[in-house]
């Protein structure tokens, strides 16, 4: 079973339908017995940073991620909440990866919206891939990149297209909306 993080951000249901198209069940959850005791868990979002992160802590689930032993995917928002601090609602992060989310400039067109290039990709959610894969992106915000950068993106400047950090994954990019190369990612997340 796969649990997936309810905690009223945006994209929930088109990660649940990703992952259930390559044959994992799924379950929505914010019990912290479900989550504990799924195979997988997955942390997707579309959202703000600030709004997200009150609703972990509100839920209790902000302790309970930072605990987790099983295989971990953080999505977009819920990269950057795995992150130590966002510039988005000055707030303040699960601390997973200790590196900051920034805003890009605002001179450039922002969000970052539509397929780009990943490159320098290392680790397993990149097994039997193409070294250079096109994903689709939006997002204003990135992660710096850092010692957990295992893809990167050049978007204004290089940033964290990917990281991890023991059990814990997270990408940038939204592997349900990059085709079948995003379902590659997936699967490779998912066979952990």
């Amino acid at each position: 079973m796969i649990a997936i993080i309810d905690y009223q951000a945006g994209n929930i249901q088109s990660v649940s339908n990703a992952v259930e198209r390559l044959g994992f069940d799924t379950v929505l959850t914010r019990d912290k017995q479900t989550i504990l005791q799924a195979d997988k868990v997955i942390l997707p979002g579309v959202g703000e940073a600030s709004s997200a992160m009150n609703n972990l802590t509100k839920y209790e689930l902000d302790t309970l991620i930072k605990n987790i032993k099983q295989p971990f995917l953080g999505i977009c928002l819920g990269l950057q909440l795995m992150c130590d601090s966002s510039e988005e609602g000055q707030t303040n992060g699960l601390g997973i990866f200790n590196t900051k989310v920034k805003r890009f400039s605002a001179a450039e067109k922002v969000p970052h919206m539509g397929w780009n290039t990943l490159n320098t990709l290392k680790g397993p959610l990149f097994n039997r891939m193409d070294q250079s894969p096109d994903v689709y992106f939006v997002h204003s915000f990135y992660a710096e990149l850092s010692k957990y950068s295992i893809a990167q993106c050049d978007y204004i400047l290089p940033f964290s297209a990917a990281m991890q950090k023991d059990n814990y994954y997270a990408t940038q990019f939204h592997p349900e909306k990059s085709g079948t190369i995003g379902q590659e990612i997936l699967k490779n997340f998912l066979i952990l």
